[in-house]
């Protein structure tokens, strides 16, 4: 019985010598290595990477489960970059892809008002300038040339029973010749008809327009309905930029925008125009639609089919504003850090809203003077998914 008070007595005492000898486990401070920041330990010792001695690191009182407090030397080495956000002026661009065309408006048809066989093309080829006025065309009809013979007729009959007949000539001659005036002649052609007492068999017809041929599908020989197209002529003075806009980005595309034309074949040169047409129905197989920026054409330099971007901008107003690569945006929303206190971060989620060059609009989440986190961003994000392993926006949407 002596024997057994005796061991106990001895282990009693082995077990106090050692806990006095032992160093209590501090809760409030963990271990980490400056070169690998990965490495998390609750006692000293040694980075099993690099074999440094590990840096305590003290934790803050009443930590909040959102906040990541790095040590001075992750935040050089992370290059933990921070600002003070403010205002600032920031305006919407939006650059779309475009073709040069012409513009509708300003184009126009000639046709042929009688039925007949083309005889001759004053103009042959695409390209070519028309003036208004110039001899476009010879046809020969026999319409026209019965209406020719009866108008001759008329006045030769005129001049035979003048002053003996009840007919009254001038009101047959008038009917006589706005049927010729009807069917396309001039009054100076129907003149010239008068005065030379004899028909042609072919009839010259004159353009009514000014512009340069886009659509030429006659040729010499070929036989016109009456109201078939000779030509289409299109005056280049003014051009439509004709750009392309996916759905998603028609909530962008504001008709007062200040639409600026940018053409790269011209070392990107800048004209100024104005949104002409938003075409009202979407394409149900593409989700694209169409707009059309009206833009000049001096000295018609510009030539259809040559590409071109249309820029929108919207007009400039005040903000708050971050550098883009300050927000971490995923399908779920997009985040950014703020400074909480030294060497200590936080992560808040933010609406944000237009963007221009480098810059990103944040509507809310953000006031005037936070410390936000401008550069390192998604180090912070990626050491509080090491460190809590959770991602930091699972917390907020929660």
């Amino acid at each position: 019985m002596r024997f057994i008070l005796s061991a106990i007595i001895s282990v009693l005492v082995l077990a106090s010598c050692k806990n006095k000898d032992e160093v209590p486990a501090d809760p409030d401070v963990y271990y980490t290595c400056s070169m690998d920041p990965q490495v998390v330990e609750y006692k000293p010792g040694k980075c099993p990477i690099c074999k440094m001695d590990l840096t305590p690191v003290k934790k803050r009182s009443g930590e909040n489960k959102d906040e990541l407090q790095l040590s001075e030397q992750q935040v050089q080495l992370g290059n933990i970059q921070t600002d003070t956000i403010r205002n600032r002026s920031i305006g919407d661009q939006l650059v779309l892809t475009a073709t040069l065309n012409f513009d509708q408006v300003n184009t126009s048809s000639v046709s042929s008002r009688v039925m007949g066989r083309i005889e001759k093309l004053y103009y042959k080829d695409l390209g070519d300038y028309v003036k208004k006025g110039a001899p476009l065309y010879e046809i020969y009809s026999e319409d026209l040339n019965n209406a020719k013979q009866e108008y001759l007729l008329v006045l030769e009959k005129k001049k035979a029973f003048s002053g003996e007949s009840v007919i009254d000539f001038d009101k047959l001659i008038q009917s006589a010749k706005n049927k010729l005036l009807l069917w396309g002649l001039s009054e100076e052609q129907v003149t010239n008809l008068a005065d030379a007492n004899k028909a042609t068999s072919t009839t010259t017809f004159y353009s009514s327009s000014t512009g340069y041929i886009t659509q030429l599908d006659i040729r010499e020989g070929d036989y016109i309905t009456e109201g078939g197209t000779i030509v289409k002529l299109a005056n280049l003075s003014t051009l439509w930029a004709e750009a392309q806009v996916y759905t998603s980005q028609m909530a962008d595309v504001n008709r007062n925008s200040i639409a600026t034309v940018q053409l790269p074949d011209f070392d990107n040169k800048e004209i100024k125009g104005r949104i002409e047409f938003v075409n009202p129905e979407i394409n149900p197989d593409t989700r694209i639609n169409l707009i059309r920026v009206s833009i000049p054409n001096p000295g018609l330099l510009l030539k259809p089919g040559m590409p071109a971007y249309v820029l929108l901008k919207s007009p400039q107003r005040q903000t708050l504003t971050l550098p883009i690569d300050a927000v971490i945006r995923d399908a779920r929303g997009a985040t950014a850090w703020i400074q909480t206190g030294k060497n200590t971060f936080k992560s808040v989620m933010v609406q944000t809203g237009m963007e221009s060059n480098d810059r990103i609009e944040i509507k809310s989440g953000l006031k005037t003077g936070d410390v936000v986190v401008l550069t390192g961003a998604y180090l912070l994000h990626s050491e509080y998914v090491f460190k809590r392993g959770a991602d930091p926006m699972e917390g907020h949407h929660h």
